[in-house]
């Protein structure tokens, strides 16, 4: 029997033939060059994978909702709040829950309202105070991050939820905004974004530029006054990022960063340029390939770098190779599937992040991470929709 979300991904599998079929035959439906000959990613799983897919899932959402305190958190640890609530919250929007309905509906609305209880009077949400360590790099991720989640779920919510959701989401743009137009030692680094505080040897990073990338286009979505050029100046400052020598995304311009290639950059570029409609563009496909040739089957291990994080890469990489479909996604999902349903603990959690500093964002990281990884075939979370 199909279950409401499969029922989804079954819908939008036959919308995407019936594209093909239009396109090859001449109809009027339009889709972008070179896609009316590649079946729907949701293809590539035999009925037997949808099967261990749902039951991991559902067993990792039944894990998260355990691990909620009584002021709406996720447990983690306060330098990942809110974004680590953030992520939960995804994972739980993932799988077709909402705060509207349905059994976790009171949980996610308490989420949002821890979320939003986080935020400052300058727009920044996050816990961890200005005279704190790590607020200066959790500061920014946590921002990004649950910005991000309150445009996504925004539009799940009644009207009374989104009057205390819309002026938050407002106030983090203007934040956001104002931290991309922050004066750049180098121009190279304008249009993306970095820590809080100055840091060395660069102005932006692409794993911080690729979240608050993704907090506008979410927002624009949502129907929020974005200005193009800002999300074109983001644009342009991931493009810059990608190194044709190696096919794949570096992490900044400077030092360390412009010879550091990881997984999780390699998602965070190629995503970044499908979320643009840049999915057929060589960048993006050559980043898939790299991608393809690194990929995640040895569980929990980093692969090029120490800094090469296994979930957190894996969403990121899920998500584009999902967008790229095609043999990228083929050959790239089965694998992480079966590697991540054999390697779930029992009571639906995945082991903490190996290659994250001493495994402090705890369980619920680790498995709002591995959720996300694993639900691109359900198309449930608007900007991840292909």
């Amino acid at each position: 029997m199909l279950t409401p979300t499969r029922c989804v991904a079954s819908y939008l599998q036959t919308l995407w033939v019936l594209v093909v079929v239009l396109v090859n035959s001449g109809g009027s439906l339009s889709a972008q060059e070179g896609d009316a000959d590649e079946l729907s990613p949701n293809s590539v799983l035999t009925d037997a994978q949808w099967d261990q897919l749902e039951s991991s899932v559902d067993s990792a959402i039944e894990f998260l909702a355990t691990q909620q305190a009584i002021d709406g958190s996720f447990k983690s640890h306060e330098a990942g709040q809110p974004a680590v609530t953030s992520l939960c919250v995804l994972a739980f929007l993932s799988r077709g829950h909402t705060p509207i309905d349905g059994p976790y509906a009171k949980q996610l609305s308490k989420a949002i309202d821890f979320i939003i209880s986080n935020q400052r009077d300058d727009g920044l949400i996050c816990e961890v105070k200005r005279n704190q360590p790590m607020y200066s790099i959790a500061g920014s991720y946590n921002h990004a991050i649950s910005g991000l989640t309150l445009c996504e779920v925004y539009g799940m919510t009644t009207a009374e939820q989104q009057k205390s959701i819309r002026p938050a989401i407002e106030s983090a743009l203007g934040f956001t905004r104002q931290e991309q137009h922050k004066a750049k030692r180098w121009v190279d680094d304008k249009g993306g974004w970095r820590y809080l505080d100055p840091s060395l040897a660069i102005d932006s990073d692409l794993s911080i530029t690729s979240w608050h990338l993704m907090f506008y286009r979410s927002a624009r979505n949502a129907e929020f006054d974005i200005p193009k050029e800002d999300i074109e100046a983001a644009a342009s400052y991931v493009r810059k990022c990608y190194d044709d020598r190696i096919g794949s995304f570096c992490y900044g311009l400077r030092g360390y960063g412009r010879n550091s290639f990881s997984r999780s950059m390699a998602g965070a570029g190629a995503l970044s340029l499908s979320l643009a409609g840049d999915h057929k563009s060589r960048m993006a496909q050559r980043t898939g390939d790299f991608i393809r040739e690194n990929s995640f089957n040895d569980f929990n291990r980093g692969a090029l770098t120490r800094e090469d994080r296994y979930y957190y890469g894996a969403f990121y990489c899920s998500q584009a190779m999902y967008q790229l479909g095609g043999d990228h996604f083929a050959d790239f999902y089965p694998g992480l599937l079966k590697t991540l349903v054999d390697n779930q603990n029992r009571d639906g959690s995945w082991d903490v992040e190996i290659n994250e500093t001493g495994g402090a964002l705890g369980f619920t990281y680790s498995t709002a991470f591995a959720v996300l990884a694993l639900t691109p075939p359900y198309q449930m979370i608007p900007i991840f929709q292909r």
